[in-house]
C-alpha cells in the first residue's frame, strides 16, 4: 500500500526549480567557448547541477538529520552557482545580462523554497 502522504520527488517544487534553474545553466555552458568553459564553465554547471542532485539524494534518505545534510549542501551549490560563477562570469562578460537576471530569478524564488523546505523538514520531525 503506498503512503498517501508521500509526494513524488518530480512533483516537488523545489525540486522542479532546481531543474530550471539547470536548464537555464547549461543553456548558459553550451554558449561558452572552450576557454571559457574550462576556467569558469564547468565549475558553474557543476555546482547548478548539484542543486537538484543533493535535494534528490536527501529526498531519498530516511532520517531527517540526514536529509537536512543534504539539503544545506543543496543550498551551498546554489549559492556558490549564482553568487560566485555567474556573478564572476558576468563581470568577465561571459554572459549577458539578460540571462545573469534569469539565473537570478530563479535563484531567488529556489532560495526561499530551499529554506522553507529545510525548515518543515526539521520540524516535521520535532512533533
Amino acid at each position: 500500500m503506498a503512503d498517501k502522504n508521500y509526494i513524488p520527488l518530480k512533483d516537488l517544487e523545489v525540486y522542479q526549480l532546481s531543474r530550471e534553474l539547470s536548464r537555464i545553466c547549461w543553456r548558459i555552458y553550451s554558449k561558452l567557448n572552450f576557454q571559457q568553459k574550462k576556467t569558469v564553465g564547468d565549475q558553474f554547471i557543476t555546482s547548478a547541477d548539484s542543486v537538484g542532485a543533493n535535494i534528490a539524494e536527501g529526498y531519498a534518505r530516511f532520517h531527517y538529520l540526514d536529509k537536512i545534510r543534504f539539503y544545506y549542501i543543496s543550498r551551498g551549490s546554489l549559492s556558490e552557482a549564482v553568487n560566485h560563477w555567474s556573478e564572476i562570469m558576468l563581470e568577465r562578460d561571459f554572459i549577458s545580462l539578460s540571462d545573469f537576471d534569469e539565473v537570478k530569478i530563479i535563484h531567488q524564488k529556489l532560495e526561499v523554497k530551499l529554506n522553507n523546505f529545510i525548515s518543515s523538514t526539521y520540524k516535521s520531525k520535532q512533533k
